[in-house]
């Protein structure tokens, strides 16, 4: 990196990342291949939740969507162990271990995110306690704590005590009549010291307190019992603070918080004969799967401590001790309880393209000119609309569409049903795996069989994760064929908070192929050959390898541009390299995990690695190749890993369009000109925030492409 490039980075804490490796001398001969070429996976995710938190700390975001931050970095953190902690704890357990191409082991990994984790948690929690809350304690928005209760709060607080909370808990004593009991995954529980006997002439010393979960973890206190302000108090407070109602006649001793996250992937068989009904069976099991983290409020006794790690199976390793809230994540309920605009991001009406809005339908839109939309800064509504408009269409013969999330209250299934019930051949593949989607995803399931649609659950150990519609419509004797691609979700909610691009078309080929893959979904039989889509497993992996090496028979003229949420597979990093080494310009917009090592001297002295992290969370999938001056482009439902590209059914589709290919090459550059909002990926593993240099204008590449596309 140039010395005037890095008077514009802003360096970070940085020992959390891998320990710098030796770099080869320019000219040397390198082996793509080596294990030092790579980053952990694991890791390489725990610092990208380690940038959602430092958003916490910019003062660019306002204040209430800092503390959101703060929340969604615990939420990635409860994810993170209960699947990729979990898995390592898995292959340890069975006897599974396999090494990763950076050459660690799980223990060893393990090792290293147990020290990483607890360096970020510690963090979080200095940022909530002594930067977050008592910068809203300048606004006039109070956390009150049990010893700065007045009167008046603490009446209030008993009688919410003894209407709310005391109908519903159920404190459990310890003893051989009372064991340990199963707690569920995630749920805030309380672990209290006793003294004395109960009724029965007991004396457990012991008892455990779930939280109940019907009921919110923060509560607004009546502006009648305070001074102004908007004042919280915590469930956990008035849990300790009349926790000695819950055992009348004993003394509380101590009252302590504490939470289990539990393995919560599922684990099915790929020769099962009902998908649905094994998949019901395994939702039971995920909330009481194995123990893997333990966060117990810092002031517990260390035995109490180490009961709990005893009876979790866990060690110290596991063991995370916090000076505050252990449910951290529960702190998103302030925007709902806090009417303050002036702390929040102002609202934006997305735009809709006048494409649409000169036509009368999206059928005549889309005949004119393929579309291509950026949600969340254009609109969702035309994939909606056309939905609804073929639901309604006399000439509209069948609709096909793969639903991986959908939303409870989806306009999307609703317009699938209504076109089932007026007739029309509806099919959807419905993605019964999807992570944490999965109960909502069978009752979809049910309310569309209900509604007349026939209802696929795709191929048993291929999760279908493209994104397709396709809808036959008769015109003037012929049939045609409208299709929508996405690099999202079908999800109205996550298309206002997450970029993707929507493609939509009648192009005769691309219809014919997404045809043919739905034929491969529903139907059975050889894998059909498809004329412009690229398709996993079949096609994709192998087709975006030869992208990228036939750049790199161009050397120092070819172009490469990659947007991915992740780059972890093997073959694709070591064809970057080539390429790299061949000379070619590669630029990586990577949200998230990237094993890739870049920038280092005879093997990625070419490529750049920037992570952009702001207001909307970026989840565009873009392929760019410059193709020697004519450019190639293509969306895609599929990161960079080798569940994407190798185990799952993706599509990659082309832009061929000569105004949509520049309009995507001018949304890239906007990505790869931030210098406020972009994170640089560095050789030794460690990022550093983009800053604008001295006279320098701020560029955020998202508040660019609001402006450009809505006007705000």
């Amino acid at each position: 990196m140039s010395t005037e490039s890095a008077k514009n980075l802003k360096a970070v804490d940085a020992t959390n990342v891998p320990a710098p490796v030796e770099v080869p001398a320019p000219g040397t001969d390198v082996d793509v291949a080596a294990q030092e070429n790579y980053f952990n996976r694991e890791l390489s995710q725990l610092q990208f939740n380690y940038r959602v938190l430092k958003q916490a700390l910019d003062k660019t975001h306002p204040l209430i969507n800092r503390l959101m931050y703060c929340c969604i970095f615990s939420s990635n953190m409860d994810e993170f162990f209960e699947i990729r902690v979990a898995g390592l704890r898995q292959q340890i357990k069975y006897g599974r271990e396999t090494l990763g191409s950076d050459g660690m082991m799980p223990e060893q990994v393990l090792g290293e995110i147990s020290r990483v984790a607890h360096e970020y948690i510690r963090e979080q929690y200095d940022i909530i306690n002594n930067v977050l809350i008592p910068e809203m304690e300048q606004e006039n928005i109070h956390f009150v704590r049990r010893r700065e209760w007045t009167e008046a709060q603490a009446d209030w607080v008993r009688r919410y005590f003894d209407e709310e909370i005391l109908p519903v808990v159920s404190p459990i004593g310890l003893d051989p009549s009372h064991p340990f009991p199963r707690l569920v995954n995630k749920s805030l529980n309380f672990i209290v010291e006793l003294d004395g006997k109960d009724a029965f002439g007991r004396e457990t010393g012991m008892a455990i307190v779930p939280a109940p979960r019907s009921l919110p973890r923060l509560v607004r206190l009546p502006d009648d019992v305070c001074n102004g302000g908007d004042n919280l108090v915590f469930l956990s407070s008035m849990i300790h603070a009349h926790a000695d109602e819950l055992f009348p006649g004993m003394e509380v001793k101590g009252c302590y918080q504490f939470r289990l996250t539990r393995n919560a992937d599922l684990e099915l068989e790929d020769d099962l004969e009902d998908l649905a009904s094994a998949l019901r069976g395994e939702l039971l099991s995920r909330r009481f799967g194995d123990g893997v983290r333990l966060e117990v409020a810092d002031n517990c006794p260390e035995e109490l401590v180490h009961f709990l790690l005893r009876e979790f199976g866990l060690t110290d390793r596991d063991l995370y001790q916090v000076h505050g809230p252990v449910n951290l994540t529960r702190l998103m309920a302030v925007g709902g309880l806090v009417d303050r605009q002036d702390l929040t991001y102002s609202g934006f009406s997305p735009s809709i393209p006048r494409q649409i809005r000169t036509k009368e339908t999206m059928f005549d839109a889309i005949r004119k000119r393929p579309l291509l939309l950026l949600h969340p800064f254009e609109n969702f509504s035309p994939v909606v609309d056309l939905l609804r408009q073929a639901a309604k269409d006399p000439q509209v013969l069948a609709i096909r569409q793969t639903l991986y999330r959908t939303g409870a209250d989806s306009e999307v299934v609703e317009a699938l049903m209504d076109a089932a019930r007026r007739g029309k051949e509806v099919t959807a593949i419905i993605e019964l795996r999807a992570r944490f989607s999965e109960a909502e995803n069978l009752e979809l399931a049910s309310r569309l069989q209900e509604a007349g649609v026939i209802v696929v659950y795709g191929v048993v150990g291929y999760k279908t994760h493209a994104k397709m519609i396709l809808i036959v419509r008769r015109e003037e004797g012929k049939l045609r064929r409208y299709v929508h691609l996405g690099t999202g979700n079908y999800h109205a909610g996550n298309a206002r908070l997450y970029t993707d691009y929507s493609f939509m078309t009648c192009d005769e080929s691309i219809g014919d192929d997404v045809n043919k893959l739905f034929q491969q979904l529903t139907g059975m039989g050889k894998a059909l050959k498809i004329k412009k889509l690229f398709h996993s497993p079949f096609t994709l992996h192998s087709r975006l390898l030869g992208l990228v090496e036939r750049e790199a028979e161009l050397g120092e003229k070819g172009r490469i541009i990659l947007k991915f949420n992740a780059l972890t597979e093997r073959e694709l990093i070591k064809a970057l390299y080539r390429a790299s080494r061949a000379g070619v310009k590669i630029d990586l917009i990577i949200r998230g995990i990237c094993c890739l090592r870049p920038e280092v001297p005879g093997l990625s002295d070419n490529i750049r690695v920037r992570s952009i992290i702001g207001r909307f969370l970026e989840h565009t999938r873009v392929y760019y190749f410059g193709n020697n001056g004519r450019p190639e482009v293509y969306g895609s439902s599929a990161d960079g890993m080798e569940r994407n590209l190798l185990s799952r059914v993706e599509t990659a589709f082309p832009i061929e369009d000569p105004a949509l290919i520049a309009r995507v090459r001018e949304d890239l550059d906007t990505y790869l000109a931030d210098n406020c909002q972009s994170w640089v990926l560095q050789p030794d593993g460690s990022y550093i925030q983009n800053q604008p240099a001295e006279g320098e204008d701020r560029l955020a590449s998202q508040l660019v492409l609001l402006e450009r596309l809505t006007g705000k």
